[in-house]
Order: structure tokens, then C-alpha cells, then sequence
């Protein structure tokens, strides 16, 4: 290669990601960290609820403990990244969200996963300031690029975890590995904290912090963060409504895939670290080919392929050995890339920097409402209907949702 050549690739990859600077390059590095611990007790945690006492229903309960405190968190959290800016409410809560795992170290029943995991999901309080901070600091024609990168960051971060986690089973067992992983966890979260103190706020006059004023705003600020929806166009209502459709349906199957593959298929848990890592992989190789393609072809396909794909992975997982559950998450991989770019690159689009905000604390209040709903469900399904029905419902549940984007016409890009 010359060195024209040479200099000609060096400025492409510069054009292409000149935007990663400040408070962008301060996050993924933050992320880095905060992806790899988080999912090392990831891998087993539907085995380490059943090892404490609980069935698959339990699963469904703990884990919707998480979404529904983090459900009931957003709108306040929305309303807080408008009104009194981003960057505090992130490093306190990322602070919070570290020493949360403490009640997982030292759990002795299923049933104080349940506190635990509430806590950990109030965290998620910090959430619409992050999404607000993100569209903040990425220009209106990478954000494609920038979402594209979000994936690829926890990707990579995660790839190694289950594998870890994993070979950490094999040598000390369930219980040991869950636990030290949780204690990994914790360090991770406040070297992500520390490092998110350098973060500069992106609103433009944020007021004083009045911790009294926002315990006595939650009514008023779920009025604003539905009443928002009147002020933003129709389009990312629509975007909205399919959102929460996706989440119910992916909610179904979450507490329960995992512990289909070992129980019923056969899979051992050291297999099972390894068809996991395989979805990391894939979302590795396809975040940033991703990003482009949001960039230059658009949203609404892609966006619409993911349902697709996910109701293909279906038979896969139903009737899979090993390598045909290693497709069908790599299939999961891609449609997760796809689903989580195109969605959050086309809502920032669609919203104005001074209601991002709102709009993202909204999504988030009844995705995950949604989302916990569909958890408690699929448990309950698997413990007593059938094993199978959750799988079978995907192929119901997508339906709406692509239905809802089909009928999306136009994107419209605003102006910050």
C-alpha cells in the first residue's frame, strides 16, 4: 500500500468518526467497563434464582422487580435531565448502581433478589439523561454511526463475559461464581462512575438540584411526559407504540430461553456460556456496518427486517441442538443491532434536543412496563402452560409491531 493509499484510509476513518470526542468518548469508555462486569453473573442468573429456592414464575419476578422499578424511574428521570441537567443524575446513579449489587453477594433466598434487583432497576433513573446526553453530543447525520457504536461498545465489553463465567463455573460451581462475579460487578460500576465525574453538561441552563421539589413532581412530570406526545410528531408516536409491543413480546421469552435450552434440550451450562457469547460476537461484527447502513439507507427496512428475523430464530430455538441454537443467536445478535440502533437513531431524529428528554423517559416508562409485564408472563407460561409456548407466542407477537412501522411514511430529521 502506498502512501497515498495509505492517507486516503486514515482520512476516511477520520471523516467517519471525528465525533467521537468529549462526553461521547467518556461514555463508551464508561460502558466498556460497566458492559463486561455487568454481564459476567448475566449467564446464569435464571439458574442462580433457582438455586436460591425459586421456579421459572420466580425468574419471571425478579427480573420484572428490575424492569418495573426501572419502569417507574423514567418519567421522573426524564423530567429531571430537562429540567435540572444530565451529568449529575448519571454519576450519582451509576454510584448507586454498584453498591446495589451487595444484596446479591450476600443473598440467602430468591426472594432477596427481588429488593435487589428493584434497587438496581430505580438506577436506571439516569437513563433518559444518558440517551439525552448521547443525541446531545452526535451530529443529526452520524447518529446512525453513533447508535451503531453504542452496540458495538457493549458488544465487545460483553463478548468475553459469559465465556468467563463459564470457565468460572466449571471450576468453583454456581453459587461461588455468581457471587464474585456480583463483587466484579460493583468495582466495575464506581471506576465507571469515577470516570463519568469528567462528563460535561449538555443542557444550557439547567436549575439548582431541589431534591424536595422533585419528590413533589412526580405527578406533574408524568403529565408532561405523556402530554409530550402531542408536541412531538406523529411518526415517533407511532415508533413509540411499536416499541412497547416489541418489549412485551421479547419480555415473554427472556426469563425463560436460558432455562428451556439446559432443561429441555439438553444444552450443559458451560454450552450454554458459549451460545451466548455467539450473539455478542454477531452484534461485534454487525454494529458498525449497521450504523452506515442507518445512515444511508435509512431506519423504516432495517427496523422492520429485525421483526423478521426475530420470528425466523423461533424454530431454532424450539427444536435446536448446539450449532442450530449458535444460529439462532446470531440471529438474536443481528436483530438486536438493528432493533436497538435503528429505534433510538430514528426517535432522535424525530425529537428535538429540549424534549428529548421527556420522550425517552415516556419510551422507557412503558417499554419496560410492557417489558415486565411480558416477564411475569412468560415465567408463569413456562410453569404452567407449556415449556414451548413462549417461543410460539413470538410468532403472534411481532406481528403488530412491524405493522405499526409499515405504516411510518417518512423520516424527518430535526434540527439538533
Amino acid at each position: 500500500m502506498n502512501d497515498k493509499q495509505e492517507g486516503g484510509i486514515i482520512n476516511y476513518f477520520r471523516s467517519e468518526f471525528n465525533f467521537i470526542t468529549g462526553n461521547f468518548r467518556l461514555l463508551m469508555v464508561s460502558w466498556f467497563i460497566i458492559d463486561f462486569f455487568a454481564e459476567l453473573p448475566g449467564t446464569y442468573f435464571p439458574f442462580f434464582i433457582k438455586a436460591l429456592g425459586g421456579s421459572a414464575t420466580g425468574v419471571g419476578i425478579v427480573m420484572s422487580a428490575e424492569v418495573l422499578a426501572r419502569a417507574l424511574s423514567q418519567i421522573p428521570g426524564g423530567y429531571i435531565a430537562d429540567k435540572y441537567g444530565r451529568k449529575g443524575i448519571i454519576v450519582a446513579m451509576t454510584m448507586l448502581a454498584g453498591i446495589s449489587r451487595v444484596i446479591f453477594i450476600l443473598a440467602p433466598s430468591w426472594q432477596w433478589l427481588v429488593i435487589g434487583s428493584a434497587i438496581m432497576g430505580f438506577t436506571g433513573i439516569y437513563v433518559p439523561a444518558i440517551e439525552a446526553m448521547i443525541a446531545d453530543s452526535i451530529p443529526s447525520e452520524k447518529r446512525g454511526m453513533g447508535f451503531g457504536i453504542v452496540s458495538l461498545i457493549g458488544s465487545v465489553a460483553t463478548t468475553p463475559s459469559p465465556l468467563i463465567a463459564g470457565f468460572m463455573y466449571l471450576r468453583l460451581g454456581l453459587l461461588p461464581t455468581m457471587r464474585i462475579s456480583y463483587g466484579l460487578t460493583l468495582v466495575g460500576f464506581i471506576v465507571a462512575s469515577l470516570i463519568r465525574l469528567q462528563l460535561r453538561e449538555t443542557l444550557e441552563t439547567p436549575e439548582k438540584l431541589d431534591l424536595r421539589e422533585i419528590a413533589g413532581s412526580y405527578p406533574r412530570s408524568v403529565r408532561e411526559s405523556l402530554n409530550i406526545w402531542r408536541i412531538v410528531p406523529s411518526k415517533a408516536f407511532s415508533l413509540f407504540m411499536s416499541k412497547i409491543l416489541t418489549m412485551f413480546s421479547i419480555g415473554v421469552l427472556i426469563p425463560v430461553f436460558s432455562l428451556y435450552m439446559v432443561e429441555e434440550l439438553g444444552i450443559s451450562e458451560f454450552q450454554l456460556s458459549l451460545i451466548m457469547a455467539s450473539m455478542f460476537i454477531t452484534m461485534i461484527i454487525f454494529a458498525l456496518p449497521t450504523g452506515k447502513l442507518l445512515d444511508t439507507m435509512g431506519k423504516k427496512r432495517p427496523l422492520l427486517a429485525s421483526y423478521v428475523l426475530w420470528i425466523i430464530a423461533m424454530p431454532l430455538f424450539l427444536y435446536g441442538n448446539f450449532w442450530l441454537l449458535i444460529i439462532a443467536m446470531t440471529i438474536v445478535g443481528v436483530v438486536q443491532v438493528l432493533e436497538r440502533s435503528a429505534g433510538s437513531a430514528w426517535t432522535a431524529d424525530l425529537v428535538n434536543n429540549e424534549h428529548r428528554g421527556r420522550v425517552n423517559g415516556s419510551i422507557g416508562f412503558f417499554t419496560l412496563i410492557a417489558f415486565s409485564i411480558g416477564q411475569v408472563t412468560g415465567g408463569w407460561v413456562y410453569d404452567n402452560v407449556s415449556r414451548s409456548m413462549p417461543f410460539y407466542l413470538q410468532i403472534l407477537l411481532m406481528i403488530p409491531p412491524f405493522i405499526f412501522v409499515s405504516r411510518i411514511t417518512e423520516e424527518k430529521k430535526s434540527q439538533t
